[in-house]
């Protein structure tokens, strides 16, 4: 028998683990391209309807129309939120053109390769910093020695922020990155609130360093999205803080949780690790790929329809809710071969791990694949024995989660020395 879909809807579908979740959505996916769904929300305490995208081709079609289904109507989240609320939380990922095209080609300018070149640089340092921080332990929880701090640190020396403000910023994001999970929010019943008194925090915290650079400039980010050249647009001061917020936040969660779910994966395929670990340079890009692939790090985006229309033989009316579910359409077998399979070495392997084609594409990714890069080429070469020692916990989200992270990752391996980075 078919899975009723409103089985998405359900904390105890979202808490199993990455595999099971992925087989079930698999049944979905074949029951057809839109599956009609009902889900109560504990933020708004209601119920809301929405059309679950599990196909890949409907995936990345939504995906490049932006005019059809936009991100800007209600949120990318699958409630509606005050627009006002949404963009200091979402900056222009829940917006649509022009003011999207305008924000993100700022901001786009210090996220070229060559721009990024120095934090690039920085990545390996950091990385290196942190395995030194807990490489003479012999075991630990992976998440919370290096997934949850390095890509964060990366972010902080990006911005400029220093690192006596690291534990605050990590304390604001896992709020935010929580989904609700009581251990994130400090044991809050009121999770709206507690996510609002994060995002004032982080704000808070980059209007201060904004502040100071306007007047002391520094090499950092925060100095090059205020001082440009003549004629060069850039952020307006209310517009910098919803950045900062929507980078600590959407900008480490991909590497963070790809991190955890990375080195669960191979510890449940050792001969895939295996592979990896015989030839770190040759197979590192297609690995970090799969792991992408395969974790979906980003559960959904939300599109709404702009106007009545067709779609795969579907009419859609206009203010449809269009959730995108990443993760399975990155198993649909009319573009993987072999899906539920772990394989470092696919190829080609054109997976929508950083959001479907078009407009809102990660302007990240470039970054989150180096990051990840750099974890495991580190780990696996420095701690070549580490493995996952206890089950994985996942966040315990109240609803459908927006990233699928993992709480704790219990790892034991045989303790090493620092290779002493000077980095501090």
């Amino acid at each position: 028998m078919p899975l009723d879909p409103q089985i998405i809807a359900t904390p105890e579908f979202w808490h199993q683990p990455l595999a099971e979740r992925m087989l079930q959505f698999a049944d979905l996916r074949e029951q057809g391209p839109f599956l009609e769904v009902t889900a109560f929300d504990p933020l708004v305490g209601h119920d809301i309807s929405f059309h679950a995208v599990t196909r890949y081709a409907e995936v990345t079609e939504i995906s490049r129309r932006p005019l059809d289904f936009c991100s800007g109507r209600g949120s990318t989240s699958i409630t509606d939120i005050p627009t006002e609320a949404m963009e200091f939380f979402g900056s222009f990922i829940v917006m649509d053109d022009p003011r999207h095209a305008r924000q993100r080609a700022i901001v786009a300018r210090s996220f070229t390769p060559k721009q990024l070149q120095g934090v690039l640089d920085s990545v390996e340092r950091i990385c290196a910093e942190v395995i030194d921080g807990f490489c003479q332990q012999g075991e630990g929880d992976l998440v919370e020695a290096l997934s949850q701090p390095f890509p964060l640190l990366v972010i902080c020396d990006m911005m400029g922020i220093p690192r006596s403000e690291f534990d605050t910023v990590l304390r604001a994001t896992n709020v935010i990155l929580g989904a609700g999970d009581p251990d994130m929010i400090g044991g809050r019943e009121d999770v709206l609130g507690a996510l609002i008194d994060a995002g004032m925090e982080l704000a808070g915290l980059m209007n201060e360093l904004a502040e100071f650079r306007r007047t002391n400039p520094g090499d950092d980010l925060t100095t090059a999205l205020i001082h440009t050249d003549v004629g060069e647009d850039v952020l307006a001061p209310e517009e910098l803080a919803p950045f900062f917020i929507l980078l600590s936040v959407a900008g480490n969660d991909t590497t963070r949780t790809a991190i955890s779910h990375g080195m669960n994966l191979l510890s449940l395929n050792p001969e895939q690790r295996a592979v990896w670990q015989a030839d770190l340079g040759g197979v590192t890009h297609s690995a970090v790929e799969e792991i992408v692939r395969t974790s979906a790090p980003v559960v959904f985006m939300r599109r709404t329809v702009t106007h009545d229309l067709e779609l795969s033989g579907r009419q859609f009316r206009e203010g449809d809710r269009l959730v995108l579910f990443y993760g399975a359409a990155n198993r649909d077998p009319r573009v993987f071969p072999d899906p539920e399979s772990f394989d470092v070495r696919r190829d080609p392997n054109p997976h929508v791990g950083f959001g479907g084609p078009g407009p809102h594409f990660c302007l990240g990714a470039h970054l989150a694949r180096r990051e990840v890069a750099v974890a495991f080429r580190q780990l696996l070469a420095r701690l070549p024995d580490i493995e996952v020692a206890g089950p994985v916990v996942p966040l315990a989200s109240l609803g459908i989660p927006l990233v699928g992270g993992i709480k704790h990752l219990p790892v034991r391996f045989t303790p090493t020395a620092p290779v002493g980075t000077g980095a501090g």
